[in-house]
């Protein structure tokens, strides 16, 4: 999940998209993963950090809920 690293402290990539789902009347991840042309489990692990999306795909992502892709997605460091 990680390509970068500062000091000990690995670069991860978090997002908002349980968040922004719910904020969406409650939207189900399949749902969305419809909407963007992928699986529910795909919407889960990117929602977990377990994979992390292509750039397409945060992109659709991003526009399906009218946002920047830097206001869905965020890199912290653990």
């Amino acid at each position: 999940m990680s390509s970068e690293n500062t000091g000990n402290k690995q670069a991860r990539l978090g997002n908002n998209i349980r968040r922004l789902r719910f904020d969406a009347n409650e939207l189900s991840q399949l749902e969305l993963a419809n909407a963007v042309g992928v699986t529910r489990l795909t919407i889960h692990s990117i929602e977990t950090g377990k994979f992390n999306p292509s750039v397409s795909l945060a992109i659709r992502i991003a526009k399906y809920f009218g946002k920047q892709v830097e206001d869905v997605f965020y890199i912290y460091y653990e």
